[in-house]
């Protein structure tokens, strides 16, 4: 049907649709789009019926929107306005972004220098990554518009992403060309398209051209630090030395405090030895004589006599100053046993010696000390002794710091992370709450202590200790959900997984999803922003940043438990025994218990407005029906497969991976998956019980074709080499017989391929000799629990044995304590009772 050219009256009221369209006032452009529409000559014109669907759309009716669209686009096939632009614009309202691209390009068919349709292919374009796509389109909208900065810039990132910086760079240049700038005027947006040159020219790795781009323009940058920073680096690249040793010397003035100055100095002195190393920091001793950074730095690299010398002038500041992160500062140390002895010798000392004479050393001629610089000392001791994992000494050092100072928070801080570390949650979540009652107001004291209190599983506390900071008049957990409040969500989702409720942990795990998805989605906002303002640099670092997103550790750690938890779903299915329930929930779904973030669906303008939010109305997250899901495992791939393209150097990803193929009976991806954990941790205890498992399903399968299982045993010799799961277990176990995690991963597998090795098995893993290393809190609970469950065989008898001696082992430690222990125990400003006391000093 040809398309209807609309009289001067109706023309100008279909021009007031737009207008409303434009400016979100749906319900004014509703009623022009009736007055048309009731004139019979017009009841079916195409251009009217797609914008009054794109108005429903944007009121949340999307099925009425969708119909009006496909009808206006039957009436009207060759209107690129408002049949296939609208339709694009409906599909990507949905996220159907391939599809919208696809209603674009036949939009294009009828009008093929449609600079709107072409600008928004270009951003779908662009958030899909079709970077060959965007390029080209890109180039139509130069071709059209040549004068406009958008299009010279927008060009320029394609090749720019596309890695062809060279030519990102020329066709910056000859954009810059045409601007006519005052050498002497300040041009924020002129200075951020030099900066923006010079780091594509930087990638290009012509860093000759990038550093006499730099200094031709330098008086028109803006970013005075910048351009030093930059100078420094390409100095270094290019090896003109003496000059990048003074422009790091000029940083170094500017701010002593900055590490990567220290760095930058040290690859342009090239010092060959220690000594020369140190001199380096020495100089900076003498002209910063409050530098803390070059005090701490010498630390990394220095040894013996040396070190101490070192570390003895850096202790003293901090502690004489009063600094608290000064214990975090060195925690890098502690890899070395050698560095920590030193540590901990010269904190006594200072403690000792600032008890009898109040200075660091008897010997000093210098001026006494405060007693706030004993304070610290005992502070950082606390610390130091709970990082060594001896907490009945840090106890006893943070104790005697809260007896003299009772109103430091700090202290109170630090006592709870002793008691968490010790494994007695109950306790730290008590200490942590005083030190929030010291400062209510202190936002946070308050999230620490709402975080002990989720490890805890005291959840309604949690929120009612988070409710003190969030929106009145909402509820908590929905605040701290608009809010992304990733951490909150994070404990919250382990703290439901521990009590089994798995449908309200999932359902947190689903919310973290959810905002990855829309903060992937809120890069529409900066497609045309970026450009406009001229931020390049940071649009360019922000797509980047997109690319990797999910690897974020709030993904990270929300994908696994949702795996852990569909893992056992499928393994463990929930009996339905209330068909009631399931059919109120899948009708509550139906009946559109929908949530719309912000004010729902923002408008789709065909003058695309830079603020519109993308993404219609989203399924409520209902605990009963997440629980209930029909195949746990796909689910438990979506969450798994960024995690395979992005945190592939973890090697619990892998084994994920496999404990899901192992359930779908698929043996060549499980192959794969081993292949990639042993690349990662060859002697990893979970991946050994993955292998034997895999061995071992590879020799009994009968549904596996033979070809298939001739294959898997010639990659299984050429990689392990011995398919046979039990030889391959016992040697194992002779390897890593000192090893409590492995000892109890191939106890478990002694079980798994033969159940009369149980008692053998048991004794095996729950030996606690003091040789053995790993001996570990969390280790011990792990046997425990294996005990317990019956993963070592049936060995009730030992599990109370076993639990006495870790009991022994680690007196603090909730998980080993005898029932009613917290009942009995006479816990009195966090010391024991007289019997673990004398427990805790048996160890």
């Amino acid at each position: 049907m040809p398309t209807v050219t609309l009289p001067p009256k109706e023309n100008a009221l279909f021009k007031r649709i737009l207008r409303c369209y434009e400016h979100k006032q749906y319900r004014n452009g509703l009623k022009f789009c009736k007055q048309i529409l009731s004139n019979p000559k017009f009841a079916e014109h195409g251009e009217t019926l797609a914008m009054k669907g794109l108005t429903l759309n944007c009121l949340g009716k999307k099925e009425e929107a969708y119909d009006l669209v496909r009808r206006g686009l039957r009436n009207d096939l060759r209107s690129h306005v408002c049949s296939w632009h609208v339709y694009g614009l409906l599909q990507r309202s949905d996220k159907k972004y391939d599809e919208a691209i696809k209603c674009y390009r036949n939009a294009l068919k009828w009008d093929k220098d449609n600079l709107q349709i072409l600008r928004d292919l270009s951003l779908l374009q662009i958030q899909m990554r079709d970077l060959e796509g965007y390029r080209e389109t890109r180039y139509q909208l130069l071709q059209l518009r040549p004068a406009q900065r958008a299009s010279w810039i927008g060009y320029a990132i394609a090749y720019h992403l596309l890695e062809d910086y060279e030519m990102a760079a020329k066709i910056i240049e000859e954009f810059r060309k045409t601007q006519q700038t005052s050498p002497d005027k300040v041009d924020y947006e002129y200075s951020e398209l030099l900066l923006y040159q010079n780091q594509v020219l930087r990638e290009a790795g012509l860093y000759k051209e990038a550093l006499e781009h730099l200094s031709n323009y330098e008086k028109q940058i803006c970013d005075k630090l910048a351009v030093e920073e930059t100078r420094g680096e390409l100095l270094l690249k290019l090896g003109r030395l003496d000059e990048a040793t003074e422009v790091y010397h000029c940083l170094q003035e500017r701010n002593p405090e900055n590490w990567t100055y220290y760095h930058g100095l040290e690859k342009a002195l090239k010092p060959s030895s220690m000594e020369e190393k140190c001199k380096i920091y020495e100089e900076a001793w003498e002209k910063f004589p409050k530098g803390l950074v070059p005090r701490r730095l010498p630390l990394n690299f220095l040894l013996g006599d040396k070190f101490r010398e070192c570390l003895d002038r850096y202790l003293r500041m901090n502690f004489s100053k009063g600094c608290p992160p000064v214990f975090t500062t060195l925690k890098s140390l502690y890899a070395s046993k050698e560095k920590v002895t030193m540590v901990e010798e010269l904190v006594v000392g200072y403690e000792t010696s600032l008890k009898s004479c109040r200075m660091f050393n008897p010997n000093d001629d210098g001026k006494e000390e405060p007693p706030t610089t004993l304070l610290w000392v005992q502070y950082f001791l606390a610390q130091h002794y709970d990082m060594i994992g001896q907490q009945t000494l840090s106890l006893e050092y943070i104790n005697a710091a809260i007896e003299s100072t009772p109103t430091l928070i700090e202290l109170f801080l630090i006592k709870a992370k002793i008691y968490k570390h010790a494994g007695n949650i109950r306790e730290a979540v008590r200490w942590m709450d005083e030190a929030q009652a010291l400062d209510t107001a202190d936002r946070f004291i308050n999230s620490k202590c709402a975080k002990y209190m989720l490890k805890a599983g005291m959840i309604k506390e949690a929120e009612e200790m988070c409710s003190k900071f969030t929106r009145e008049g909402a509820s908590a957990v929905e605040n701290l959900n608009e809010m992304q409040c990733m951490w909150f969500q994070t404990e919250c989702a382990l703290a439901y997984k521990n009590m089994n409720k798995f449908g309200e942990a999932l359902k947190k795990c689903h919310e973290i999803e959810r905002h990855f998805v829309e903060i992937t989605d809120d890069q529409f906002d900066f497609h045309t922003y970026c450009m406009r303002k001229m931020t390049l640099r940071s649009y360019v670092d922000l797509l980047k940043l997109e690319d990797v997103l999910r690897m974020h550790p709030f993904y990270y750690k929300a994908a696994v438990t949702a795996i852990q938890m569909y893992l056992s779903l499928h393994d463990n299915p929930l009996i339905d025994d209330n068909k009631e329930l399931q059919a109120d929930t899948g009708e509550a779904a139906r009946t559109g218990r929908l949530r719309v973030g912000g004010d729902g669906v923002d408008a789709f303008s065909l003058a695309t407005s830079d603020d519109e939010e993308i993404g219609g109305p989203k399924e409520e997250l209902i605990p009963e029906k997440l629980v209930k899901v029909e195949n746990p495992l796909e689910e438990a791939v979506k969450f798994l497969t960024p995690l395979k393209h992005l945190v592939k150097e973890k090697i619990d990803t892998h084994l994920l991976a496999f404990e899901i193929y192992f359930r779908k009976e698929k043996y060549m991806l499980m192959l794969q998956s081993v292949k990639r954990a042993v690349a990662i941790d060859p002697d990893h205890p979970w991946l050994h019980q993955c292998l034997v498992r895999f061995f071992k399903g590879v020799s009994e399968s009968k549904e596996l074709p033979e070809v298939v299982r001739t294959v898997l045993k010639q990659e299984i010799t050429r990689l392990f080499g011995d398919s046979n799961a039990r030889s391959f277990n016992q040697a194992y176990l002779s390897k890593h017989s000192n090893s409590i995690p492995h000892r109890l991963a191939a106890a478990k597998m002694m079980v798994h391929l033969d159940p009369s090795a149980e008692p053998k098995a048991a004794e095996l893993a729950s030996a606690l000799d003091q040789s053995l290393d790993n001996r570990t809190i969390q280790t011990c609970i792990e046997v425990l629990e294996c005990l317990r469950s019956g993963a070592l065989g049936d060995c009730k008898e030992l599990v109370e044995t076993y639990r006495d001696s870790c009991h022994r082992l680690f007196p603090y430690t909730l998980a080993f304590a005898p029932p009613g222990y917290e009942e009995n125990s006479k816990i009195v400003n966090g010391d024991l009772s007289t019997e673990t006391e004398e427990l805790a000093n048996e160890m």
